[in-house]
Formats: structure tokens, sequence, C-alpha cells
């Protein structure tokens, strides 16, 4: 009885105000195969937005001071974050010990043969693969997904479908997007390019640490992903 009401409640919190793109919005009911995206940066923005922590709203982070664009419709995956679990698998397949996580949610690229206009959206993806990246010795994962039904990129399944000049794309993003003259430049490396199933993993793990982040969000998780 007690989770109905709940339910009632947060239905109509939903109704009345603006849900917090990270604990607010659900993961996906189909999480890990399909998952919810929340969209921070399209590649026509000239500086980096992300999400607020604290109030939820998107923030300007930085100007990009370099020509080097976003290739890709870049945020996060709600109600994940980047824990113990996340910097486990990491350590796994870097074969790297004293790895954490970044204590972010997780991010994720999204690609479409569409052109969407600006950012603070939501869109549902199908993760093909990732990037296994280390940001200053911490875990910073990249998801590679796929919008779902897009009539370009939505039959491939697994990172391996992608055009391999794509994947260097953005490869080079990452490993250059921090880059601003006379800045202390942290150590970003990609250690690996995985596929599907390492990526479900990945997926998964960042949503159990984010369960024990949050443990007094219970009400607002996917019910088969939070047993």
């Amino acid at each position: 009885m007690q989770r109905s009401v709940g339910d009632s409640i947060q239905r109509l919190m939903n109704l009345m105000f603006k849900a917090h793109p990270w604990h607010g919005v659900s993961i996906g009911e189909k999480a890990p195969d399909i998952v919810t995206a929340y969209i921070e940066i399209v590649p026509t923005d000239t500086v980096k937005y992300e999400v607020d922590k604290d109030s939820g709203f998107l923030k300007v982070d930085r100007p990009q001071r370099f020509s080097n664009f976003c290739p890709v419709y870049y945020g996060l995956v709600p109600q994940t974050y980047c824990g113990e679990r996340v910097a486990g698998l990491f350590s796994k397949r870097a074969k790297r010990k004293g790895m954490v996580g970044d204590g972010d949610p997780l991010d994720i690229c999204v690609l479409t043969e569409k052109t969407i206009p600006h950012s603070d959206i939501l869109l549902t993806a199908i993760p093909i693969g990732g990037f296994s990246m280390a940001d200053g010795g911490e875990a910073d994962d990249k998801i590679i997904a796929v919008m779902k039904e897009d009539a370009a990129y939505g039959t491939f399944t697994d990172i391996g479908d992608c055009p391999i000049t794509l994947i260097d794309r953005l490869q080079h993003y990452f490993l250059t997007y921090k880059q601003a003259p006379g800045a202390v430049q942290h150590k970003v490396e990609i250690t690996s390019v995985y596929g599907r199933e390492e990526a479900l993993k990945v997926i998964r793990a960042s949503h159990a640490d984010y369960r024990d982040k949050f443990p007094e969000l219970e009400s607002l998780w996917p019910k088969q992903m939070a047993t």
C-alpha cells in the first residue's frame, strides 16, 4: 500500500514539476538493453554543457577553445553513478589496480542521422558498445549507443557495425576535448573499445553503484532493475 501511495505521489510530482534529469528520470524499464539518454551536448554546440548536480539545470561547463566539436549527441544515463563497481569492471578490463569511479553519472554518446537542434532533451537509446576511458586515474566510461528506430544507425547491434572512421573521430574528441591553453592537463586515455555485452555490464554496474549511493531514492527505480 505504501508503494502504491508513493507511486501516486511521484506521478503527481512529475506532472507538477520538471524532473531532475539525473534522479527524477528513469533509466528505462528495459534497461540495460534499452536506456533513456539525457542529452547535454549536440554537435553544433561551441560550449560544453553539463547538468548541475544540485539543481538539475543545464549549465555551461566551459567554452570549447579549439575547433574540435563533439561529433555525436552526448549526455548521461539517468539513475547511474560511476563508483566502485564501474571501477572494478575497468580494472579487470584494463588489468590495472587502484582505479576509482569518477563520481559522475554514466556518459553516453548517441548516434543518429537526425538533426536535433538543441540539448536538454530525452531520447531512447540502444547501447552497442563503449570506450574504456580513464581521466586522471578515474574510470570514465563512454557508452556508445544508437537512437531507437533511427533510419541510418538503428540496425546497428554492436560497435563493430560502426565505420572505423567514426570510432576514430570519437576517440580523438575524447582524448583532446579537455585541452586548453595554459591549463593543467589530466591524463586522458582510452585503454580499449568494447562491444555491446561489456556495455550492458557497465550500465548494470553503474545502476547498482547508483542504488548504493542514493538508497533514499529507491521508490524512483525501475522495479525490475531494483531487485
